[in-house]
Parts: C-alpha cells; structure tokens; sequence
C-alpha cells in the first residue's frame, strides 16, 4: 500500500506511464504504429465532419493524445477528435458562424476551452456520477440519432451532391431529388472506400483499413485525373503548426457558449467513463474515472490553445491500443509524434485525397455505433424502454442536433425518476421452516403470521414516493386480518432517505403508535440510511431498540405471544 501511495505522489503527472518497463517499448511502438493508421483518416474526416479543414484533426489528436497523457489515468485510453461530439457541436457553432470562417474557428477555440474547465473541474470535484446521467436505451437512441446525422451529412459528397442547408428530413428531401445528379465517380470513391474500410474491420479491427482507402482513392484520383471529372479533393494542407493563442471574441459570446459546452462536457464524461471501465488499466482495481476526466479536459484546454476544437475519449482506438500490444500512453504519444510528422514533412500528400473517400470512412463510422443488437435486445426484454430508444433518436433527427441531446438527457433523468416512483411496497412472508421473510411473490411459498405485517421499499425513500409508502403501509396495516399488533419494516431497500421521506417515516411512527401498533426496523443497512435516522432525529419517535439486524430478531424480540405460538 506503501509502494502504491508513493507511486501516485511520485507521478503528479504522466501517471499513464508509472507503470512502464523497458520491455514495454516494442509493444507501445507497435500500438503507436497501428493506433496512426487508424487515427489519421479518422481525424481528418472527423474534422471535415465538423466544419473543419483536416490539419485541424490533426492537431486535435495531438492535443487529446498529450493532454490525457499528462493527467490521464487508463493506461490504453485514446483521446482526440470524435465522430459522436463533433455533430452536436458543429450545429451549435453554425447558428453563430459559417463553417470554415475564422469566426468559427475561434469559437471552436473558446468552446473545447471551457468543456476542458468543465472537465476538469469534473475530476477535481469528483463528479464521476454524471457519467451515469444517460441510461443505456437512451445511450443507444443518442447514438442512433448522431448516426443517422452523420449518414445525412456526409451524403452530398459522396454522391457528389451540393449539400442542401436547413433541418435533416429537410436534407433528405432534397438529396433524394437531386439523386439523378449523382457523379458516379464520387459514389464510386465513397462506397469502394466503405467497403474496404468493412472488410478490413471484419477480418481484423488491427488493419488500417481507412488508411488503405485512403490511399487507394488518391491513387485513383492522380491516375485517372478525375478531379476535372468532377471529384473532390481535400486540396493544400497547411504544413505549419499553430503558436498557443486565446480566442479574440466577445464576453457575450462566451456566455452564449456556456450551454453548448455543458452539454458536450456531459456526453464526454459519458463516454470517457465508458471507455476507461471498458478497458480498465488493472482489471483488479476500479477505473479512476475522476483522473481520467482531468485527462480528457486537459485534452480540451491544450485542443483550443492550439487552434482545434473538443475532444473525447474514444473506445475504438482505446480497443485498437489495447489490442496490439500497447502498455502505457507512450502508444499514444508516439501516435502522435508520426501525426506530427505528417504535417510537418508530408502535408503534401495529403492534398489529392477525395472528399468522397473520407465521407465513405465517415459512413462507416456512422454504421458502426448503431447498436442494432442493443435494440433489438431492448425491444424483446423492455419495451417501455425500447420507446425510450424511439424517443430519445426521434428527437436529435427531428430537433436541431443540439436541443435533442438536452431532450436525450432529460429523457434519462424522467425515466430514472419515474423508476423510483415506481418503487412498490412488498409484502414479506415468512419461509417455513427457516429464519428468513421474502418478499410475497407467485413463485414463493411463504406464509403470513398472525398479528404481524412485514413490509419493505425496495428503492430509496424520497420526496418521490414518501406520500405513496406511507399511504401503502397504512392501507396494507388496515387490511390485513387479523388487525396486526406488529409492524415490521423491512429496510433493505431504503439505501437512502431523504428530508421528506423523514417526515413521513416520522408521522407513520406516530400514526401506528397511536393506534396501539408497535413498529420496528430491520436490516437498515445502509450507511446513508441510518445517518438519516441520526440527523433527522427519528429515534425520538421510534426506540433505537426497536431497530433490528433481522426481521427474525425483530419478530423474536417483539412478536411476543404471536410468534410463539407459530414458532414453536
């Protein structure tokens, strides 16, 4: 324990790396290798995703790659540009600006500034809760809904198509009018590249299939001249790299900014949790999802220092790592000294590479993070939360990009309230023969006692469904037959209590006592729990002997004749 303490106060930063040896070298030059492959068509299309000319995903990789490697803690995780942010705020930026303006740019700039404070102060703060705030049908929904973004948008050019302004449906609309319009050379480019970019992913996720593409397209391109057969090209990459700089725009327009950037702040924290418990570091020990918010925010603040944009975590590439061999964030870094290089010596070749090639990479994406499986499970298991999924990608298709996600997210929250609510009281029944009461059920043989009711929440007790548990007990108390002269309740469940939930507790205590029924606790196991009961003074009410480790000991102690005559 010693050795781990010291370990952390001796790697304030580049913590990712305490745990590198000299034998780890070849596999993290491997991974670097691999993860370049992959991350380099990746960014240059996530960037044109955005608005974007493509040196900015460079830089935005470069950025994400060092700033987690700093403060981050998972060893594998590859942070820069991403396909599932990028859309949502693009279409926040061109209500401010038109795309590709300096203008843009620099707001680009201010926004991964303050989503990397946000970020930050999320780790600092220990705000790894919020990664919970989207549940898993309106994940997939979220997802679904991007994807169809994605697929729309990147359409035009690989149809070689103008691409139409105004709403999505409104996009499609007009592309399947203009359908006839298509350059078959672009089609072409876009779909040969999405097949190739498939077959690679489905022989082997380690093949750089989009870089294959890539590369091929261009070829054909320069072979061909088919830029004067109307194919587009990335045209001249900037070779230079970007001095730190702040971005030079009004006060107000930061504060316009202020909820975009929280929404992508949260939809970061979502999938940066995800990835880091999905490729965990030592899989004896929990992911430091708090550390690795400090990364991924890092990743922002050096991203907008430098011209770029926000990043995020991403599971791919953090799998790409994984897979071949990385042991540390040297994979990462080093990924990102053959980015750099590219820019500075090779910029050149990159100026051919169609538009089109980079939409097919684009499209793959998009197809890729549609959980169909996932949905499919979610209908045949839930479908209340199946309509979730409907909802959730109903609403980023048909709202502006931005507000669906805020309905995503509110979505979330009214189905993880509405699952507290639904919080039952159950009855327990005693199992013949033995110590244990189990809650009442078609499949349980049990039997009711006599002279006593035992009844639990299984959810935590609050303002949410105080009113509903106390009315329940009463109505279960003044039913049963005989009258009950002992009330246990079974408080498993009730992980929480909160001010409202006290009062509640507190008047039932009352009510049954002045109705001559004795009331009792038990298993009231949660920490949090009994210091409800310590703060909100309920053992004013209730004896601190009338709470109990069982409901056995409860009945035992307290049962009296009642029980004695069935126990015996």
């Amino acid at each position: 324990m010693a050795d781990v303490h010291q370990t952390r106060a001796t790697w304030p930063i580049f913590r990712s790396l305490s745990a590198f040896r000299p034998g780890d070298l070849p596999g993290d030059l491997i991974a670097g290798l691999t993860l370049a492959a992959i991350a380099i068509p990746e960014q240059m299309a996530t960037a044109r995703l955005g608005g974007f000319s493509p040196q900015i995903g460079f830089f935005a990789f470069m950025a994400g790659s060092l700033g987690f490697a700093m403060f981050g803690a998972n060893r594998f995780l590859s942070c820069g540009a991403d396909s599932t942010i990028t859309p949502i705020f693009a279409a926040g930026l061109a209500l401010m600006a038109t795309a590709g303006s300096p203008d843009y740019q620099s707001l680009a700039m201010a926004l991964a500034l303050m989503v990397g404070a946000i970020m930050i102060a999320g780790g600092l703060f220990k705000l790894g809760w919020i990664a919970n705030l989207l549940s898993t049908p309106v994940t997939v929904g979220f997802l679904a809904g991007i994807s169809v973004h994605i697929l729309v948008s990147q359409l035009p050019g690989v149809l070689g198509l103008t691409t139409p302004d105004g709403p999505t449906l409104y996009k499609l609309g007009v592309l399947a009018e203009k359908i006839g319009q298509t350059n078959f050379y672009t089609l072409a480019i876009g779909l040969g590249v999405l097949a190739l970019v498939a077959g690679s992913e489905k022989i082997s996720a380690r093949i750089p299939g989009a870089l294959i593409g890539l590369v091929v397209a261009t070829i054909a391109v320069i072979a061909g001249h088919l830029e004067s057969k109307g194919v587009k090209v990335v045209g001249t990459v900037p070779g230079s790299l970007p001095t730190p700089s702040l971005p030079d725009i009004a006060p107000e327009r930061w504060i316009k900014l202020l909820s975009l950037a929280i929404l992508i702040a949260i939809v970061v924290m979502v999938q940066t949790a995800a990835t880091t418990r999905s490729f965990l570091s030592d899989p004896d020990k929990p992911a430091d999802v708090d550390r690795d918010f400090l990364g991924a925010g890092a990743g922002s603040l050096l991203a907008g220092l430098f011209g770029a944009f926000p990043v995020n975590a991403s599971p791919p590439r953090t799998g790409i790592v994984s897979e071949t061999g990385g042991r540390t964030q040297l994979a990462g870094l080093f990924a990102a000294a053959i980015v750099l290089a590219l820019l500075a010596f090779g910029a050149t070749l990159l100026q051919h590479v169609p538009d089109a090639a980079l939409g097919g990479v684009l499209l793959f994406v998009a197809l890729r993070i549609i959980r169909v499986k996932q949905i499919v499970a979610i209908f045949r298991q839930s479908f209340y939360e199946f309509l979730l999924v409907v909802a959730t990608s109903a609403a980023i298709i048909v709202l502006p990009i931005e507000q669906g996600v805020a309905v995503g997210i509110a979505l979330s929250l009214l189905h993880g309230i509405w699952t507290t609510t639904r919080g039952q009281l159950v009855e327990f029944v005693h199992v013949p023969g033995t110590t244990i009461w189990w809650p009442a059920g078609p499949h349980v043989t049990g039997e009711r006692k006599p002279g006593i009711a035992v009844v639990g929440l299984q959810a935590p007790l609050s303002f949410l469904n105080a009113e509903g548990f106390h009315s329940g007990v009463l109505k279960t108390v003044g039913h049963a037959t005989p009258k009950p002269k002992l009330l246990v309740i079974e408080a498993s469940g009730m992980i929480e209590i909160d001010f409202t939930a006290a009062q509640a507790l507190r008047d039932l205590f009352r009510e049954c006592r002045d109705d001559g029924l004795t009331v009792a606790v038990a298993r009231l196991e949660s920490s949090r729990a009994q210091e409800a009961f310590e703060r909100f003074d309920l053992y004013a009410v209730l004896p601190r002997d009338h709470v109990f480790h069982s409901v056995d000991e409860a009945v035992r102690t307290l049962g009296g004749k009642t029980w004695g005559a069935y126990s015996s």
